[in-house]
């Protein structure tokens, strides 16, 4: 008898049973107050969902070190119909976690893609001041934002957007970039990093008040085994082809780097991996001291 046959009915059975699960009606739970005067951190999500699916790190930064934690809504999804639906559902989720919420327009941005860039600079170049200008309304210490390579239209056009806004500010505006993945793979990570059982459970009821978007697709169920393909990915794209792969059980895969004097500079050399005992915020102290000597 092939003795994992029942290991893998284990993880079927989970995916059968998390059907049953109730999406958005989650009882609430106790939360970190931020401080109005806390460094912050914006996630610029192309569509409402994105905070919670690479939020890993943003919840830790959170949780652990007292950040405030603002997910900007860079747009509500191309549907018209379903726009004021995914507002609700964006505010419930984001209620849920403890992300404050930023909008960029009453119904989000729109044609946020590399088609938009190139063919209509006028309206591309409203779309940048909008997110310039929620950068000098905040200071952010960090901003996650898709890379380059991340398939979907409107992720890859937010990647531009955010970096052609940074692009629009003075030389000495400095923050952390953490560019994150979801629909495509980036070729060179230099971050993993764990996220506890904990951590996962409440992105993953986080995400389910999505309702509508997770009731045609769950791919809410999915997060977990997502997490834990990034730890193999991240064992060797992170830690070096051949080296052994940490103890985590579930991680998210980022890019850090850090916007300085008008440019992209690297951070650290090789990668780095952030276990669930490390303190993220004092990764990127010890970062920003390195980068000033």
């Amino acid at each position: 008898m092939n003795s994992y046959r029942q290991f893998v009915s284990a993880f079927a059975n989970l995916i059968t049973n998390g059907k049953t699960l109730p999406l958005g009606n989650v009882p609430p739970h106790d939360k970190p107050v931020s401080q109005a005067a806390a460094p912050v951190a914006l996630i610029f999500s192309p569509h409402p969902d994105d905070e919670c699916i690479i939020g890993g790190l943003a919840l830790r930064l959170m949780r652990e070190d007292g950040m405030r934690v603002i997910n900007v809504a860079v747009t509500l999804g191309s549907k018209k119909e379903r726009q004021a639906g995914r507002l609700q559902e964006l505010k419930n989720a984001c209620d849920w976690i403890g992300f404050n919420l930023e909008q960029t327009a009453p119904n989000g941005l729109e044609g946020i893609n590399p088609k938009t860039r190139s063919a209509d600079p006028q309206r591309w170049a409203g779309a940048v001041e909008t997110i310039a200008n929620i950068l000098i309304k905040y200071q952010p210490r960090v901003l996650f934002f898709p890379h380059e390579l991340d398939w979907n239209s409107t992720h890859i056009g937010t990647h531009y957007l955010v970096m052609d806004a940074l692009k629009s500010l003075s030389p000495g505006f400095t923050c952390f970039l953490v560019e994150t993945e979801f629909w495509g793979q980036m070729a060179g990570p230099n971050l993993l990093v764990e996220s506890s059982t904990e951590d996962v459970a409440d992105l993953i009821a986080a995400l389910s008040f999505h309702v509508e978007e997770v009731r045609r697709n769950p791919y809410h169920l999915r997060l977990p085994a997502w997490m834990q393909d990034n730890v193999r990915r991240g064992a060797e794209l992170v830690g070096g082809q051949g080296g052994a792969a940490p103890d985590f059980t579930f991680a998210t895969l980022y890019r850090v780097r850090q916007w300085r004097n008008g440019a992209v500079k690297e951070v650290w050399t090789g990668g780095k991996q952030l276990g669930a005992k490390d303190s993220p915020a004092e990764m990127f102290r010890s970062c920003q001291q390195m980068n000033l000597k």
